[in-house]
């Protein structure tokens, strides 16, 4: 109910009160009529706010299904589409001369240089790099975190997700419903200063009310990009902590050191992926006997 409310719900209303505003205005008819906006009596205003909160519960219901889509626009995969591919190539170009400042910067004393190095270590390598901030910092987590070990992130990832404890699995959600909430909220002022440029076209000295709600949806990208950042570290956490646990869950022997370790993630990658199955022994014995623990509490 809470991920409903605050990153379906929240950013519609807020979409649907602005152009419910626009209507009663009359904003699209002519000159915008302030004075009809705003509801003149309490049944007025009870009809004005059930009717907003019925159309924003069912743009957030018809909306949910989409929200990886939201998401992965945002990140910049823009390359299937014949209109975005040549503005891609020109923002990743932007982020590759970016990752060089930095590194430059990264290579001199002080301050400065601990900064850019701050910056560099949460960003993919050059050759992979997206045309957004936020595309980058998810990027980062989904190519990094389980390659250290020799995992394959993205495969990996919905496994070892269910072995994680309950703690990190509450951080996990309350960070995903940061992202996701600011995501959305982008979203709903991007598209909140679209209507109101059109409906205010014709009205120049209220024209500029758009500028502020645009510089809402820059503040809420800035938020999804930080709570990309936050989501990719806690990625690299779960498979520090959590990558043995994903071998126990597929009762395959844990390995004894650490090339060992790399052999058996990698072969269980190739499973993953679908290219076949791993040459890997099979260790039942420690999970019977928990089975059998288990089954032995009252």
């Amino acid at each position: 109910m809470r991920r409903l409310l605050t990153v379906g719900f929240v950013p519609s209303v807020l979409f649907v009160t602005c152009v419910w505003v626009l209507l009663r205005a009359d904003s699209y008819g002519g000159r915008s009529d302030w004075g009809s906006a705003l509801p003149s009596s309490s049944g007025d205003w009870t009809g004005n706010l059930l009717g907003i909160a019925a159309c924003a519960s069912l743009l957030a219901l018809l909306l949910h299904p989409f929200q990886v889509r939201a998401v992965r626009v945002l990140e910049g995969y823009w390359d299937r589409w014949p209109a975005t591919a040549g503005l891609a190539g020109v923002l990743v170009a932007i982020q590759r001369r970016r990752h060089h400042a930095l590194r430059a910067r990264a290579s001199r004393t002080g301050p400065v240089a601990a900064d850019a190095r701050r910056r560099l270590a949460t960003r993919p390598p050059v050759d992979v790099l997206l045309p957004t901030a936020l595309g980058n910092a998810l990027r980062f987590g989904e190519i990094t975190a389980g390659e250290r070990y020799g995992l394959t992130t993205l495969s990996s990832w919905p496994r070892i997700y269910m072995q994680v404890s309950d703690r990190m699995a509450q951080a996990l959600r309350s960070t995903r419903d940061a992202l996701d909430t600011s995501v959305n909220l982008c979203w709903s002022f991007l598209s909140a200063a679209t209507v109101l440029g059109i409906g205010l076209s014709d009205e120049p000295g209220v024209r500029w009310l758009f500028a502020p709600v645009l510089g809402l949806a820059a503040v809420a990208y800035k938020g999804a990009v930080i709570a990309a950042q936050a989501y990719s570290g806690l990625m690299h956490v779960v498979f520090d902590l959590h990558r043995f646990d994903l071998l126990e869950a597929l009762h395959h022997r844990l390995p004894a050191e650490r090339k060992d370790e790399r052999e058996a993630f990698a072969r269980v990658s190739h499973l993953f992926s679908g290219h076949g199955v791993p040459d890997l022994p099979y260790e039942h014995g420690a999970w019977r006997g928990s089975c059998a623990d288990d089954a032995a509490k009252p």
